[in-house]
């Protein structure tokens, strides 16, 4: 995977925060190159297909915050929308994990 741009810094799925406790232990990151084509192809897939639906679920979320007005509503909306997101990201890496084992 290798370092991530400046603009995917912020929020980070479990995946990468287990990679990040890895190194801090000295120990190397998986290497992707090691894999077949056709299960790189999979997991580049299941990132892209994750990535079409934050996307997505980003502009549902931000249409539903500008019509709402009320403070309560807009705090259900927000927290429905990162668990939403939680639950995206999760299974996109629980997708590459299994792929990964094989």
């Amino acid at each position: 995977m290798g370092p991530q741009p400046e603009a995917k810094k912020g929020i980070k799925s479990a995946y990468e925060r287990a990679l990040e406790r890895m190194e801090s232990q000295g120990i190397d990151r998986p290497r992707e190159e090691a894999f077949p084509p056709d299960v790189l192809a999979a997991m580049s897939e299941a990132r892209n297909r994750a990535e079409a639906k934050l996307a997505e679920l980003e502009i549902l979320h931000q249409g539903r915050l500008r019509k709402t007005r009320d403070p309560v509503e807009f705090a259900t909306a927000e927290k429905e929308f990162q668990a939403e997101r939680r639950r995206i990201e999760e299974r996109r890496d629980r997708e590459i994990a299994a792929l990964r084992r094989g």
